[in-house]
């Protein structure tokens, strides 16, 4: 791991680890069982300067570039056992990049600070009803109207949908096609603008997840971002960040999910003596502990690319398909080694298994993935 973090890197680990265990571990599992965590988390968070990572600093961030200090605080952030919990936390790395690039400078400095702190939440509308990996054809309308746009339509499965306090929301403003979508920054409190039930999912229970809803809302042109009809754009290079901390998450709910394997065949046992001492449980945890290891190392060169300015499009679509198998494959055989207890709501391991399945279906689904890889490879 020398190779790729440094001693700044080390030191955010252990600032992510202290602030878990403090202030998540204990509560963790009320949260999820509540479908739920509380608001001053993006506070305390933001004090730890967990949400500024990967930032500028003019606008309250820190190591702006430095993939690998997102690389070391996501890892850490998903030691709560909670994926739910790190997407909740993560929700503005999807939704403020695109104001932070593209959006104009007022808009951007009165917004992006306050997100940076956690005081603000922010969240992204791209998916609708009739249609998830399918971006280019959105059919939420934006049409202009002197110096405002006039919003009609729904999103679904948004995270932070119900307490964010403002949304990146994706709609289309020309033409049928990838051509015709822009993006929009909306305040939480615009007339027209409804966020509704909560929704109830297999996995990542203590994240905020809803449906939103546009009734002839009223959005001010000025909260554009970037070009009219330039959306799509804005959207793909958004894809590269988002698949990689997927990737991450992925890899480190499998390696998480083999520690406690270790941990629970040492201890548990059958026949006389523990069931690690069996040839069967040793040989199927050095394959998921193979597996944990070629997925992690392949998601640091991605990150690696990145860092070096590349768009490794291609290899993080592989990264994110490899990990979500390697996630989904490890937790089985984990909840398989802990027997009945695995099946148990108070074993952590059983959510680590609920948790990443969506994996393979966020950020762009595994078909999807390889229709990209496809593409990038000339078939």
């Amino acid at each position: 791991m020398t190779a790729y973090f440094n001693e700044t890197h080390n030191q955010a680990r252990e600032t992510t680890r202290k602030f878990i265990q403090t202030h998540v571990l204990p509560h963790i599992d009320d949260w999820e069982e509540a479908g739920e965590f509380p608001r001053e988390i993006y506070t305390l968070a933001g004090e730890a300067g967990l949400l500024g990572a990967g930032y500028p600093e003019a606008l309250g961030g820190h190591s702006e570039g430095d993939v690998f200090m997102k690389v070391a605080i996501s890892e850490e952030l998903m030691r709560s056992t909670s994926g739910g919990l790190v997407a909740g936390l993560g929700s503005l790395d999807i939704a403020l990049p695109p104001v932070i690039k593209w959006a104009r400078p007022e808009l951007r400095d009165a917004i992006v600070p306050s997100v940076l702190t956690g005081e603000r939440i922010m969240a992204l509308g791209i998916t609708e009803p009739g249609g998830g990996s399918d971006v280019a054809n959105i059919r939420t309308r934006a049409t202009r109207d002197g110096d405002d746009f006039i919003l009609n339509g729904s999103k679904t499965f948004i995270t932070s949908g119900h307490r964010a306090d403002y949304y990146t929301v994706a709609a289309r403003t020309g033409g049928d096609g990838h051509g015709g979508i822009s993006l929009f920054l909306v305040d939480r409190d615009t007339p027209g603008f409804t966020r509704g039930r909560h929704l109830k999912k297999m996995g990542w229970w203590a994240s905020d997840t809803a449906e939103l809803s546009f009734d002839d809302c009223r959005v001010p042109a000025d909260r554009l971002i970037g070009q009219e009809n330039g959306g799509f754009a804005v959207i793909m290079s958004n894809f590269l960040a988002e698949r990689l901390m997927l990737a991450i998450m992925g890899y480190t709910t499998a390696q998480i999910a083999l520690e406690m394997a270790m941990e629970y065949t040492g201890q548990r046992q059958a026949f006389g003596r523990p069931i690690n001492g069996f040839q069967i449980t040793r040989h199927k945890l050095v394959d998921m502990a193979t597996q944990v290891d070629v997925a992690r190392e392949y998601t640091y060169r991605c990150a690696a690319l990145m860092q070096a300015g590349k768009a490794p499009v291609k290899q993080v679509a592989m990264a994110k398909n490899l990990c979500a198998d390697v996630c989904e494959s490890v937790t089985r055989e984990a909840i398989q080694l802990h027997g009945g207890m695995g099946y148990m709501r108070e074993a952590a391991v059983e959510r680590l298994y609920r948790d990443g399945r969506l994996l393979a279906i966020g950020g762009g689904t595994t078909e999807i993935m390889k229709e990209l890889i496809a593409k990038q490879m000339g078939l």
